[in-house]
């Protein structure tokens, strides 16, 4: 029997997973927001939040996105986020092209 430990597998996309909604996908990227910027821990997200607005210059944009796009478990190139123009565009081009990359 083998001493050495090892990471728990992570689980398997079930079908509900596979696909992440436009809510879970925004929650994911709030979520990251406070990881990456953590003055904004208290503030009240919306929608039509940017990033910009938001105070994150473009390597902490990077960041949130790449964090993001990890959770999601979802292999796109960055320059494949740029389209959306705030919080709910970004969620849902996500949660969209996720669908897809699902089938």
């Amino acid at each position: 029997m083998s001493t050495a430990t090892t990471r728990p597998a992570r689980p398997a996309p079930t079908s509900e997973s596979a696909h992440m909604t436009k809510e879970k996908t925004f929650t994911l990227i709030v979520d990251a927001v406070r990881e990456i910027l953590p003055e904004l821990a208290d503030h009240d997200f919306g929608e039509t939040d940017t990033l910009d607005g938001l105070g994150a210059n473009s390597m902490d944009r990077a960041e949130i996105v790449m964090t993001v796009l990890e959770e999601m478990d979802l292999d796109i190139p960055l320059v494949d986020t740029h389209g959306p123009r705030n919080l709910g565009e970004l969620a849902q081009h996500l949660s969209d092209t996720a669908a897809v990359k699902a089938g």
